[in-house]
């Protein structure tokens, strides 16, 4: 069972780490791109609000990242203009950027645990 405790260390280790290496975010995914468009966000401000997570915003996680064999994957939810957005990120690989693998708009109603 996660505890709140859990969720401010990784919080904690993701923002030191990427204040050292920085965040990619994977735009490279059409949801994640149109997102930013649909929200009327920078990325400095997308940025700004990955960085800005905290424990009440935790869904769900960690669980294993298959698909590209990165660290653990945490997901997050966070009201943005008006809308739920789904965020998922993970540290990376060591000495490399952190990842926000997804930043979109909430395709479900997100359950939050620790709100």
């Amino acid at each position: 069972m996660i505890t709140v405790e859990d969720v401010k260390a990784f919080l904690n280790q993701f923002n030191i780490k990427a204040q050292v290496f920085g965040i990619v975010f994977r735009d490279d995914r059409p949801k994640n791109r149109k997102a930013l468009v649909q929200l009327e966000l920078t990325q400095l401000q997308r940025e700004k609000i990955v960085k800005s997570l905290l424990p009440k915003d935790y869904v769900e996680g960690p669980m294993v990242d298959m698909l590209n064999q990165k660290e653990e994957m945490w997901v997050f939810g966070k009201s943005v203009n008006g809308q739920e957005v789904y965020i998922k990120i993970t540290l990376g690989h060591k000495n490399d950027q952190t990842v926000c693998i997804s930043f979109h708009i909430a395709e479900h109603p997100l359950t939050y645990p620790f709100k």
